[in-house]
């Protein structure tokens, strides 16, 4: 997507995506195998925020990374590397009195038993970000403030932060939320309340489907949607089968949206209140807070142990595969909620469903492919091209990544992406890439 040119100002903003949240000085293996086993390591950068800053950059948009890193020198390596892809750090906190952060990790994909992790993380400079030491204007100027709940999880201040940046106020920037849940950040519980509130207060939000089952309870896109009603825009990642992407007409980005809190369109609900919620006091609020966002975890039970025991992922409904064509009209009905469930929310109005299989990738690196896909994603979407287009982009990123060694790599040149994604059905299912499809034609192939 590199090689195009910088996108159009809109309105009053500056730059086309701020990306708010931690980055780490990382530590790769030099080998495959345990860390105990692994004799060196490479120096490099990680962090989701940071990731698909460096990404949207290297594709010819306007970017600032916002956060903070310890007056050290892995701060200097950590600030001078994301500004070299173009990436704009004038904002970014330098704290005297906490470290950056570091870890080591192994080669094997994150969600096996066997890959390691090993975060210096704790009182890290990054944990300290807050209202108090993170202005609202730095992220203000932005058409998109990309988020992750990765920040939210660093410390309280931090999900302090992420809370004031999503609430719903006059002119804020549209909000794109990775759902992006890390267990072992979430150790005295809370993720499925949090991450539920903080996604349903977004604008566009990205999640996997075994994130959401382990989260809430439901595995399927439909019911995930469901769960997310909010959103303008919902992506369901389901791995190598696959996304699906939700968007309800004339409410999506590039189409102006209803101004989060502000002059064009409703507020949004208050975090973990239904559409049509109200509540008479703060008590109240509460209260029905806590009601709306227990309640998906005691949706499709049966459903998700289906799944988690099977390994796969659903189809995205019977006769709907996550590769069939788009389909739109008026939502599905869901099943019939079990005796005691709360009344699920009034209709949200009609959605768009377009299912986007993934091509066949040859695979270096498991790691870094979600970033990269919200990064190509977002490109498209600042370019206002339709959805279909906007989830290939996003695997067409993610291959990128997949194909390479380390978490990050530079998206493949516009005019090859844009190339591949306007290939029919057909030619876009045997597509197949390998490592160096990004710089050479021939290795974007039919199996």
């Amino acid at each position: 997507m590199s090689g195009g040119g910088r996108t159009d100002v809109v309105g009053d903003a500056v730059c086309d995506v701020v990306c708010l949240g931690e980055s780490m000085v990382t530590f790769l293996p030099s080998r495959p195998g345990r860390l105990a086993d692994v004799p060196s390591f490479t120096r490099a950068i990680g962090g989701a925020e940071s990731n698909v800053a460096c990404a949207l950059a290297a594709a010819g948009h306007r970017v600032r990374w916002v956060g903070r890193v310890g007056r050290d020198g892995f701060g200097d390596h950590l600030v001078d590397t994301i500004a070299s892809y173009g990436v704009d750090v004038g904002t970014v906190g330098r704290d005297p009195d906490r470290p950056t952060g570091v870890y080591f990790r192994t080669d094997s994909d994150r969600a096996t038993s066997a890959h390691e992790v090993v975060y210096y993380r704790a009182g890290s400079a990054a944990s300290a970000m807050s209202p108090a030491t993170v202005s609202y204007e730095s992220v203000a100027d932005a058409r998109i403030l990309h988020l992750t709940g990765i920040t939210a999880a660093l410390s309280a201040s931090c999900l302090a932060l992420v809370r004031e940046l999503t609430a719903p106020r006059p002119g804020r920037p549209l909000v794109s939320f990775d759902v992006n849940h890390r267990p072992g950040l979430w150790r005295e519980g809370g993720a499925a309340e949090v991450l539920l509130s903080l996604a349903r207060r977004a604008d566009i939000v990205f999640v996997g489907a075994d994130e959401a089952a382990a989260l809430w309870g439901v595995a399927d896109p439909a019911a995930i949607r469901e769960v997310l009603a909010e959103p303008a825009v919902v992506v369901v990642k389901g791995g190598g089968e696959g996304a699906v992407g939700f968007e309800r007409r004339a409410a999506s980005f590039p189409t102006p949206p209803p101004t989060p809190g502000g002059v064009g369109g409703p507020p949004l609900p208050e975090p973990g209140l239904r559409p049509g919620a109200r509540a008479s006091n703060a008590g109240g609020a509460e209260v029905s807070a806590r009601r709306a966002e227990t309640q998906p975890a005691r949706r499709s039970r049966a459903r998700t142990k289906a799944v988690r025991g099977s390994g796969g992922l659903p189809p995205v409904r019977e006769g709907e595969g996550w590769g069939t064509a788009p389909r739109s009209g008026p939502e599905p009905v869901p099943a019939a909620p079990a005796p005691g469930t709360p009344a699920d929310p009034p209709p949200r109005g009609r959605d768009t469903l377009t299912p986007a299989p993934a091509p066949h990738v040859t695979v270096l690196s498991p790691v870094g492919a979600g970033d990269a896909f919200a990064a190509g994603f977002l490109s498209a979407t600042l370019r206002g091209l339709g959805m279909k287009d906007r989830l290939r982009h996003g695997h067409l990123a993610a291959a990128a990544v997949l194909t390479v060694p380390g978490d990050f790599a530079a998206p493949p040149r516009r005019d090859l992406a844009d190339r591949l994604v306007a290939l029919d059905d057909v030619a876009w299912g045997t597509l197949h890439l390998g490592p160096g499809w990004t710089g050479d034609d021939q290795e974007v192939r039919t199996p």
